[in-house]
């Protein structure tokens, strides 16, 4: 029988445990997954406004939870806005990184982050603290999430994250070609 692989998300909010769980058992699904979330520092500020910011917290995330709970895998997973030419898109980066320090990176979909919400983040605001009080929900971070607004659920913070966690774990399905 297969001994249960630990993996390390390095946040305690259950949108990206429940992405991390999924994309692991997809990728993996003759596996036993112990996906556990641990409360770590990003580095980078609480509202990243570009890609390389979401990539660095991402990474220092995922360093610090396999380090953290001494899993076989460590994710991170950062949320982040990022300008292209004068319109601002949402869009979540990941990285996963294994027990002998190999990395792959992913990101979820794009998404047009809208004037109205991205007036209230440049004021300061989180865009998922914006999203709640535009769409007058409480704490939508934690459930669907910017895309999920957006789309009726169509898309949803989970599996555009779930979808980013397995474009990183492409690399590890082909180490050989990078």
């Amino acid at each position: 029988m297969n001994a249960v692989m630990k993996v390390a998300v390095g946040s305690k909010n259950p949108v990206k445990i429940e992405a991390v769980k999924r994309a692991f058992e997809i990728i993996w699904p003759e596996k036993k997954w112990d996906v556990l979330g641990v409360e770590v520092s990003s580095g980078v500020s609480n509202q990243p406004m570009s890609d390389l910011e979401s990539i660095k917290g991402a990474t220092t995330r995922a360093k610090r939870a396999i380090k953290a709970l001494k899993a076989d895998f460590g994710v991170g997973l950062e949320g982040g806005l990022q300008k292209i030419k004068k319109d601002w898109f949402d869009c979540g980066w990941i990285v996963v990184i294994n027990k002998k320090g190999e990395m792959g990176m992913g990101s979820s979909i794009r998404m047009h982050a809208p004037r109205r919400m991205m007036e209230l983040v440049k004021k300061g605001m989180e865009l998922g603290d914006a999203n709640d009080l535009i769409f007058r929900k409480v704490n939508t971070k934690q459930s669907e999430g910017h895309f999920g607004l957006m789309t009726k659920n169509a898309i949803t913070r989970t599996t555009a994250y779930r979808d980013g966690v397995i474009a990183a774990l492409s690399y590890f399905l082909h180490t050989h070609l990078f």
